[in-house]
């Protein structure tokens, strides 16, 4: 079941796509919000995998809405309006339902939000790499290549193997959700490291290339214990 909501300052608007959502069975529809302002708040909070987004709205555009997400759901953009097409596909959005839309087009464009759904989530093999948004772009970084995460305000710095840095807009939760735990390890509230890449740790420091991490003191007892066996066992 995709667990979704809709943001549309236009109730029967609304009223359509709940009852859409219904037929599809697939869909299970949380809430709906006439002001948008009210739904950024609520996603602050909670997580949904799929977003209805009308774009022409008086207090924001969906499109700004959309773009000011740190982390950004599936989106199906709805509107009266053909010329806001091409920049919503350029935001790598599912699809775009110009209204009035029907059932069977509504049902095509969830389908495609389910499959997508379907594979993201599918069980997978470990992972050799990670995807992550930045500079309006996928980029594919190599769990080997990375050094080390910095945080930096709402931006995650990523310090790689002999490549510059990738700076994306994500928050350290989301990151540690994406990594595998056996390779990285969280020592500050503002550093995530690769196991792998440590050349030493002495005191309140972690070793990296070159570069001193700082660890935190809360962080202390998990590292000195997991870099034991990981020293033991995984390094090799």
């Amino acid at each position: 079941m995709i667990r979704a909501i809709a943001i549309d300052d236009e109730p029967p608007a609304l009223r359509l796509l709940a009852n859409f959502c219904k037929q599809a069975g697939y869909v299970q529809l949380l809430k709906v919000f006439t002001r948008p302002h009210e739904a950024i708040q609520w996603l602050k909070d909670n997580r949904v995998d799929l977003l209805f987004l009308d774009i022409r709205m008086p207090s924001i555009s969906g499109i700004d809405l959309f773009k000011s997400l740190e982390e950004k759901p599936l989106i199906i953009f709805t509107t009266a309006y053909s010329e806001y097409a091409v920049e919503g596909f350029d935001l790598d959005v599912v699809d775009y339902l110009l209204k009035p839309f029907t059932y069977e087009r509504f049902q095509r464009a969830t389908a495609k939000a389910k499959e997508y759904y379907d594979h993201i989530n599918a069980p997978k093999p470990p992972e050799k790499f990670i995807i992550v948004r930045a500079d309006y772009s996928l980029n594919k970084i190599m769990l080997d290549d990375i050094q080390y995460i910095e945080s930096a305000g709402d931006y995650l710095k990523f310090h790689l193997l002999q490549a510059k840095t990738i700076v994306a807009r994500m928050t350290m939760k989301h990151i540690l959700e994406k990594l595998p735990a056996a390779k990285f390890i969280r020592v500050h509230r503002s550093f995530i490291i690769s196991f792998a890449k440590v050349t030493g740790i002495q005191g309140k420091t972690v070793s990296i290339a070159g570069t001193e991490v700082p660890v935190g003191l809360n962080y202390e007892q998990d590292l000195s214990s997991r870099w034991k066996n990981f020293n033991g066992r995984d390094k090799k």
